[in-house]
Protein backbone atom coordinates (compact mmCIF):
# COMPACT_ATOMS: atom_id res chain seq x y z
CA UNK A 1 0.00 0.00 0.00
CA UNK A 2 2.80 2.59 0.64
CA UNK A 3 4.69 1.85 -2.67
CA UNK A 4 1.37 1.90 -4.49
CA UNK A 5 0.67 5.41 -2.69
CA UNK A 6 4.15 6.99 -3.12
CA UNK A 7 4.15 6.06 -7.00
CA UNK A 8 0.56 7.93 -7.68
CA UNK A 9 1.93 10.62 -5.65
CA UNK A 10 5.03 10.66 -8.26
CA UNK A 11 2.04 10.50 -11.06
CA UNK A 12 3.10 7.29 -11.82
CA UNK A 13 -0.53 4.97 -12.53
CA UNK A 14 -0.25 1.77 -10.07
CA UNK A 15 -2.19 -1.65 -9.24
CA UNK A 16 -1.50 -3.50 -6.72
CA UNK A 17 -1.24 -7.13 -7.93
CA UNK A 18 -1.75 -9.76 -4.26
CA UNK A 19 -3.32 -12.90 -3.44
CA UNK A 20 -6.34 -13.43 -2.21
CA UNK A 21 -5.02 -14.34 1.41
CA UNK A 22 -4.04 -10.71 1.79
CA UNK A 23 -7.42 -9.36 0.82
CA UNK A 24 -8.35 -8.75 4.33
CA UNK A 25 -4.64 -7.23 5.25
CA UNK A 26 -5.15 -5.19 2.45
CA UNK A 27 -8.26 -3.39 2.69
CA UNK A 28 -7.32 -2.86 6.69
CA UNK A 29 -3.83 -1.53 5.80
CA UNK A 30 -6.12 1.29 2.99
CA UNK A 31 -8.51 2.07 6.04
CA UNK A 32 -5.26 2.86 8.40
CA UNK A 33 -3.79 5.00 5.61
CA UNK A 34 -7.15 6.56 4.45
CA UNK A 35 -5.65 5.53 0.78
CA UNK A 36 -8.26 3.49 -1.79
CA UNK A 37 -5.47 1.88 -4.21
CA UNK A 38 -6.61 0.07 -6.91
CA UNK A 39 -5.36 -3.52 -6.16
CA UNK A 40 -6.19 -7.27 -8.27
CA UNK A 41 -6.29 -10.54 -6.22
CA UNK A 42 -5.38 -13.51 -7.54
CA UNK A 43 -5.70 -17.35 -6.28
CA UNK A 44 -3.20 -18.19 -3.15
CA UNK A 45 -1.13 -19.48 -2.93
CA UNK A 46 1.76 -19.06 -5.68
CA UNK A 47 4.99 -20.18 -3.90
CA UNK A 48 4.40 -23.64 -4.85
CA UNK A 49 3.23 -23.31 -8.22
CA UNK A 50 5.31 -23.81 -11.51
CA UNK A 51 5.79 -21.24 -14.08
CA UNK A 52 2.82 -22.37 -16.08
CA UNK A 53 0.17 -22.28 -13.30
CA UNK A 54 2.22 -18.36 -12.72
CA UNK A 55 1.67 -17.34 -16.33
CA UNK A 56 -2.17 -18.72 -16.30
CA UNK A 57 -3.18 -16.68 -12.78
CA UNK A 58 -1.25 -13.72 -14.82
CA UNK A 59 -3.54 -14.14 -17.79
CA UNK A 60 -6.57 -14.67 -15.61
CA UNK A 61 -5.80 -11.53 -14.11
CA UNK A 62 -4.33 -9.33 -16.57
CA UNK A 63 -7.71 -8.02 -18.30
CA UNK A 64 -8.57 -6.40 -14.30
CA UNK A 65 -5.18 -5.10 -13.78
CA UNK A 66 -5.37 -3.15 -17.56
CA UNK A 67 -8.38 -2.52 -16.69
CA UNK A 68 -7.62 -0.91 -13.17
CA UNK A 69 -4.38 0.88 -14.74
CA UNK A 70 -6.46 2.95 -17.62
CA UNK A 71 -9.59 3.65 -14.75
CA UNK A 72 -6.42 4.98 -12.61
CA UNK A 73 -4.51 6.88 -15.67
CA UNK A 74 -8.32 8.39 -15.88
CA UNK A 75 -8.62 10.28 -12.41
CA UNK A 76 -8.56 13.59 -12.21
Amino acid sequence: MHDLRGLEQLGVVAVGVATMEFKVAAAAQSQALGYDPAVVFVAHPIQDRTHDEIRALADGALEEILASLKTQGQAP
